[in-house]
C-alpha cells in the first residue's frame, strides 16, 4: 500500500491538468484576477454574467511534445509591437482612412469623416428662426399626441408652416440645412430679430487695429518758447526750406536753425508793439513779419537787416502767404492785400469778402487758388488773375458749413483741387472741398477745437493740431480718414504746427510756452531700399563700348 501511495503522489505531483492547490499563485493567475477585478463593475452594472476563464494545460502526445494552452472567457495573450504593426498594414492595405482629392465636399459617405461649416455662406439668423420653430412644433407635437403614440399635425401648425414656406417663396424648412459649405440660404422672414447676433457678430473697430507703420509717440525734442503769446487767431511760427525756424515770443522774433541748434534774435519791438504773423518765402532767406500795427516788414534774416516796411492794413495783420513775388496779407479788417514786393508800389490788389477778421491763408501748390478762412465761418476761394500769382475780383467759392472761425487751411500736395478746411470750438470738424466744382467731399468730426492742418509729404495722411480737451496731435489716412495715432503731450492748445523741408519732422507750438518736435512722417528704410533696389542703374556709354 504504501508503494501505491507513493505513486498516486509522484502522478499528482507531476499531473498538469488541475489547478495548483499549493505553493505560490502563478503570475498569469495574479494577473487574471486583477483584470477580472477591474471589469467586475462593469460587467456587474450591464447585467451580464462572465465566468472568469480558466486555464488548462495539457500534455499532447505530438511527435513535438508541444504545450498547448486553453482559455475560456478571457484572452491573456499580450499585444506586441509588430502585431500592431502588421493590424494596422492590414488595415491600410485594406481601405484608406484618408479621403482622397477625387472625393467630393458635401456628399455623405465621401470626403473628411467630419462637417465644418463655412461661417460666411451660414445665415445664423435663419438657423436660430428654425431652431426656435422646431422647439415649439416639439411642445405642440407632445400636447397633441395621442393614444397611438403617433404625432398628428394640428390645423394651427399646419397652418403657420404653409404661410412660412410662402414667406420663404416656396422654400421647404424642413429640409433646408443650418450650415452650409458653399451655398448661402434663404433669408429669415422679415421681421425676424436674432437676440444672440451680438455673440458672433462683433468685430474689431478699426481704431483699435494697429497702423501700418511705426510713429513715434513722444517727441524727439522739446524747447521752451517763453512769453509766445496765446492768442488763436494769430500765426507766430514758420519753417523755412533753409531748415531755419523763426517765432514770435513776446515782443521779439528768434532764428533757430535746426541744422546747428544755434539760436540768434532777429528784432526785437519797442512798447506794445509785437508780431502777429510770420512767414518764410519759399526760397531764399526773407521773412516776412505782419505786425499789430497793420504793417508788413520784410527781413534780410542772413544779414539781419529790414529790407523794407508795407502799408495796407488798418489793423493788425494776423496771416501773411507767399506765391512767387506776391505777398497775400490778411487782416482784422477783413481785407486781404495783395503786395508785389519788387515794385515800390506795392498794393496791387485788394479782396474784400469777409466781413470779420481774415485769420487763414494758403495758396494752392500750383498757384492757382488761394483759401482763405475767416472769423465770419466762411471760406473763400480765389482763382488767381489772368496767370498772375496774385488773386483778384470776386471769390471762385465761398463755403458757409463750418459753424465757427477758420483758422486751420492745407491744400493736398497730390490733388491741387481738394482743399481741407478746419473749424474752432464750435464746429470741432475737418471738411474736404472739391475747388474744381465746389462741392463738399467729406466732413470729420475731431470732438475738439481745429488750430492746424499739414499734408504730409511722404504718406498719404495727414495730421491736425488741437485744442481743448486732450491738446493732441492727431494723424489720420488720407482719403479713408481713419486715425493712425494722437501724439500727446502739449498741456495747453496747440497753436500752431510746421514742418520741416523733407516733410519728416513736424514742430507743434503749444500755450504752455513749449515748442516740440515730432518725427512722425520720417520715411520707412525697408521702404526705401526696396524702392532703390527697384530702380536699375543704367550702364554707361564706356562700359557698353568695351568687350
Amino acid at each position: 500500500m504504501a508503494q501505491f501511495k507513493f505513486l498516486n503522489e509522484v502522478n499528482s505531483f507531476i499531473a498538469m491538468d488541475g489547478e495548483l492547490a499549493k505553493g505560490p499563485v502563478p503570475r498569469w493567475q495574479r494577473k487574471l484576477n486583477l483584470s477580472g477585478a477591474s471589469t467586475s463593475f462593469n460587467s456587474s452594472a450591464l447585467g451580464n454574467t462572465s465566468s472568469r476563464g480558466m486555464l488548462s494545460v495539457s500534455l499532447s502526445g505530438n511527435a513535438n511534445n508541444t504545450l498547448q494552452l486553453s482559455t475560456t472567457g478571457v484572452s491573456l495573450k499580450t499585444p506586441r509591437k509588430t502585431g500592431a504593426k502588421g493590424a494596422a498594414a492590414s488595415s491600410t492595405k485594406k481601405s484608406s482612412q484618408t479621403p482622397g482629392k477625387g472625393g467630393t465636399i458635401g456628399q455623405p459617405g465621401v470626403g473628411g469623416d467630419r462637417f465644418i461649416p463655412s461661417r460666411t455662406t451660414t445665415d445664423f439668423d435663419l438657423g436660430h428662426y428654425m431652431v426656435q420653430q422646431g422647439a415649439m412644433g416639439s411642445d405642440e407635437n407632445g400636447e397633441n399626441e395621442d393614444a397611438t403614440g403617433q404625432n398628428p399635425i394640428s390645423p394651427k401648425l399646419s397652418e403657420r408652416m404653409r404661410s412660412l414656406s410662402e414667406a420663404m417663396r416656396g422654400c421647404d424648412i424642413t429640409s433646408k440645412p443650418l450650415l452650409s459649405y458653399r451655398v448661402k440660404p434663404e433669408r429669415p422672414p422679415e421681421g425676424h430679430v436674432n437676440p444672440m447676433k451680438a455673440m458672433y457678430s462683433v468685430k474689431t473697430p478699426m481704431s483699435a487695429k494697429s497702423s501700418s507703420r511705426y510713429i513715434p509717440n513722444a517727441p524727439e525734442r522739446i524747447l521752451d518758447a517763453p512769453e509766445i503769446m496765446n492768442d488763436y487767431y494769430l500765426n507766430l511760427m514758420d519753417w523755412s526750406t533753409d531748415n531755419v525756424i523763426a517765432v514770435a515770443l513776446g515782443s521779439s522774433v528768434y532764428l533757430w536753425n535746426a541744422a546747428t541748434g544755434t539760436i540768434e534774435m532777429l528784432f526785437e519791438n519797442e512798447g506794445n508793439d509785437h508780431a502777429c504773423s510770420l512767414s518764410w518765402i519759399h526760397e531764399g532767406h526773407i521773412l516776412a513779419v505782419g505786425t499789430n500795427a497793420g504793417t508788413v516788414e520784410l527781413w534780410d534774416c542772413e544779414n539781419i537787416k529790414r529790407l523794407r516796411v508795407m502799408n495796407g492794413h488798418s489793423a493788425r495783420v494776423g496771416v501773411l502767404a507767399w506765391n512767387s513775388y506776391v505777398l497775400c496779407s490778411g487782416s482784422r479788417d477783413g481785407t486781404i492785400v495783395n503786395h508785389d514786393v519788387r515794385t515800390r508800389q506795392h498794393n496791387i490788389g485788394v479782396l474784400e469778402g469777409h466781413t470779420q477778421e481774415v485769420c487763414g491763408l494758403k495758396w494752392s501748390p500750383d498757384g492757382k487758388y488761394l483759401a482763405s478762412g475767416g472769423n465770419d465761418n466762411l471760406v473763400h476761394v480765389w482763382s488767381a488773375a489772368n496767370g498772375s500769382p496774385h488773386a483778384a475780383g470776386e471769390p471762385l467759392h465761398v463755403f458757409n458749413q463750418h459753424q465757427a472761425a477758420i483758422r486751420a487751411l492745407a491744400w493736398c500736395p497730390w490733388q491741387p483741387n481738394v482743399l481741407a478746411s478746419g473749424g474752432g470750438t464750435a464746429d470741432r470738424t475737418i471738411k474736404f472741398w472739391n475747388v474744381a466744382n465746389g462741392q463738399l467731399m467729406n466732413s470729420v468730426d475731431t470732438k475738439s477745437q481745429v488750430c492746424g492742418l499739414l499734408f504730409s509729404k511722404t504718406y498719404k495722411e495727414l495730421i491736425s493740431a488741437h485744442g481743448y480737451v486732450n491738446n493732441q496731435l492727431s494723424i489720420w489716412k488720407y482719403p479713408s480718414m481713419t486715425k493712425q495715432s494722437d501724439l500727446m503731450g502739449h498741456t495747453g492748445r496747440v497753436l500752431q504746427i510746421a514742418m520741416s523741408p523733407d516733410g519728416s519732422t513736424v514742430m507743434s507750438a503749444g500755450a504752455d510756452e513749449t515748442l516740440r518736435l515730432w518725427n512722425c512722417f520720417a520715411p520707412d528704410p525697408l521702404q526705401a531700399k526696396k524702392e532703390k533696389a527697384a530702380v536699375r542703374e543704367k550702364p554707361s556709354l564706356l562700359k557698353q563700348s568695351m568687350r
